[in-house]
């Protein structure tokens, strides 16, 4: 038996050589980290790097730490080792994760060309220095996966070319989760809670916790209660049953900029639900059409007393949230509804403590049709009889006034001797050009105002406006083209022009007319047959009419005038039209309406665009260095008795 024992060592003895050279023992950690953590052998004479630096220390401290090198470079047996190792594969391990990330959207890029698409370290790092995500330092950890998203997702560069936008990481920031975990909560959303961690799905995949059917179970792994009475509400058994126009929960609180409910930028605050996020589907008619749901919910509201005290900024007010519900909105035939009549009174009595069935049954969204409530049907009648009241009384009163204005004008012009301001020819030109203003500036300010009283006045239809807004500009066109003849070619016109000219007495005059009129002092100015006024209004006029026609040709024909002038030049005149027909307006406001209107000495109106009269004495206060009237040499009384038969001018 022993020489049996000493046959095995002595066996045993002749082979170990050659075990040993079949079988060369592995580098350890020590052995590569010898030249690995050791900058000077990791880069050349020029600081750049010859093979992978690895910080002992932290890697000592990753979660890799328990393995030794050749555990995943596997096909390094010996220092020194080729110069292009084989790159470690994740999968070798962690294989689950692999087989997710492979369906992702990111291994389909990769996959595409994509090199900029997140691999593995993209997202947890190093692997020399992969922390466990519980780490505040993980580039996994919760507090850190915005930024590790963000590191991709937030630069143009790399989303751009793949037709993404950076927008997502800024809106999140900006949430009401993205603050939350900015402020240290470990149960806020983050990137991975909503979208997964490896396999990450187009929105378009109903695999994808984002796809719209499942946004509700995503936003209830942390919004549970939320969640199960969104799915028992009439939004959520429309989803269930395949409706895609029912909302969920991000087509109400938005889906990266979700904001507080209290914050008054969110869709669900009380000053947005009506007019913004309900309104989106239940203000027009798709869901009437589609599904037999009335429309016109939100405007309706918002005429009622709830949406008026909404829009003058009651915090305490009834919005749609308050009376349907938020997460549990179930139809009004539902017993469960808060808005079935059963359950109505204890529906109002939240703000309305003692309400009772009769109070219940009011009308909430006014001007709905309802044409089996006999409410609607008074309401309706009632309307129609009032605004044929106010027609026929606001009507009789502005005709009535209208007589005694006229009557009271006239009469002034009746009492003594008259002067003639204005002959036909010049009453004409007038009340063309007077017309034709107003209808430009009614239908042109109902273009630019499409949500004023003006673009619901009759006729204020896009086809019919522009129609009516070029007829007028042509009638304006040509009553100055009229004049400018009438200036050239008559005696009268020529005179018009002579003595509109401006000079250096109007300046005085102006200096004069104020210094009396504030101090009290000096004699009462006395004016030329046009005053100062009169002549800054008349070539104002005449700029902007020059102006406006210019400018309003090459809008009506810009396809034209775009052949030969740059694309700006449209983009000037429309802003030179429109600013120059604010100004000319309110200059007509403003100046115009006080000299024939608002002065007191010829309130309630001068009526010489009218009938051209004007009384001599009044015509004598104001005009007495109107030389063809008042000769400097004759008696005043020849002045007066000649007055009717001299020929008078343009106001």
């Amino acid at each position: 038996m022993r020489r049996l024992h000493l046959l095995f060592a002595a066996l045993l003895l002749a082979l170990t050589p050659a075990y040993a050279a079949s079988h060369p023992k592995l580098p350890t950690n020590a052995d590569c980290l010898a030249c690995h953590n050791d900058n000077t052998l990791t880069k050349d004479g020029n600081g750049k790097p010859v093979s992978l630096f690895v910080d002992e220390k932290k890697f000592a401290g990753s979660v890799h730490s328990s393995f030794t090198c050749v555990d995943c470079h596997k096909d390094i047996t010996a220092i020194p080792h080729q110069d292009n190792p084989l790159k470690p594969a994740c999968s070798t391990c962690h294989t689950e994760q692999q087989q997710a990330y492979d369906k992702s959207l990111h291994a389909h890029a990769i996959n595409n060309g994509n090199g900029q698409a997140a691999n593995c370290t993209g997202c947890h790092g190093s692997p020399h220095e992969i922390t466990p995500s519980s780490d505040l330092h993980s580039h996994v950890n919760r507090a850190n996966i915005a930024a590790t998203c963000g590191s991709c997702h937030g630069q143009r560069f790399v989303m751009e070319p793949s037709g993404h936008n950076t927008q997502e990481i800024v809106s999140y920031e900006q949430s009401v989760h993205g603050k939350a975990v900015q402020n240290g909560s470990q149960q806020a959303a983050v990137c991975t809670d909503c979208h997964g961690t490896h396999e990450i799905l187009p929105p378009t995949d109903v695999k994808s916790p984002i796809y719209k059917s499942n946004v509700p179970m995503t936003c209830g792994k942390c919004h549970d209660a939320a969640s199960k009475e969104y799915l028992s509400s009439t939004h959520g058994q429309a989803v269930a049953r395949g409706n895609w126009q029912a909302p969920v929960c991000t087509d109400c609180h938005g889906i990266h900029s979700i904001l507080a409910h209290t914050d008054p930028n969110s869709p669900v605050s009380a000053q947005q639900l009506a007019g913004a996020t309900c309104a989106r589907c239940h203000e027009g008619v798709a869901l009437t059409r589609d599904f037999g749901v009335p429309g016109q919910r939100g405007s309706t509201y918002l005429a009622s007393y709830h949406g008026l005290a909404s829009r003058l900024g009651s915090p305490i007010v009834a919005n749609c949230a308050s009376c349907h519900g938020g997460h549990n909105i179930l139809p009004s035939s539902d017993p469960k509804a808060s808005t079935n009549t059963a359950n109505l009174m204890r529906t109002c009595g939240q703000c309305h403590p003692g309400a009772n069935s009769k109070f219940a049954l009011s009308k909430i969204h006014v001007g709905a049709p309802q044409a089996d409530d006999i409410g609607s049907l008074i309401v309706g009648w009632i309307r129609r009889v009032y605004l044929l009241l106010i027609l026929a009384v606001i009507g009789g009163m502005l005709l009535h006034n209208a007589i005694l204005i006229y009557a009271r004008g006239a009469a002034r012009c009746g009492v003594g001797p008259t002067i003639v301001r204005m002959d036909r020819n010049q009453r004409i030109q007038h009340l063309v050009l007077l017309l034709s203003f107003f209808m430009l500036v009614v239908t042109g300010f109902a273009l630019k105002y499409p949500e004023s009283w003006l673009a619901h006045l009759p006729g204020m239809r896009e086809g019919a406006r522009g129609i009516v807004h070029r007829l007028a500009a042509v009638t304006m066109t040509g009553i100055g083209v009229y004049h400018l003849m009438y200036l050239i070619l008559t005696r009268d016109g020529r005179r018009l022009v002579t003595d509109l000219l401006p000079g250096w007495a109007d300046a005085r005059d102006a200096f004069q007319n104020l210094y009396f009129h504030l101090t009290g002092r000096g004699p009462k100015p006395e004016f030329p047959r046009f005053t100062y006024a009169e002549k800054a209004e008349y070539w104002a006029l005449v700029w902007g009419i020059i102006v406006m026609v210019l400018t309003g040709m090459v809008l009506w024909a810009k396809v034209s005038f775009g052949h030969w002038l740059p694309r700006w030049w449209l983009d000037a005149a429309t802003a030179i039209h429109f600013y120059e027909a604010v100004l000319a307006t309110l200059a007509i406001i403003v100046w115009h309406f006080y000299q024939v209107i608002f002065d007191p000495e010829v309130y309630p109106m001068n009526l010489a665009w009218w009938h051209g009269k004007m009384p001599l004495h009044r015509y004598q206060e104001e005009h007495a260095r109107d030389e063809a009237v008042f000769p400097p040499t004759a008696h005043a009384a020849q002045g007066e008795a000649g007055a009717d038969e001299k020929a008078g001018g343009a106001d």
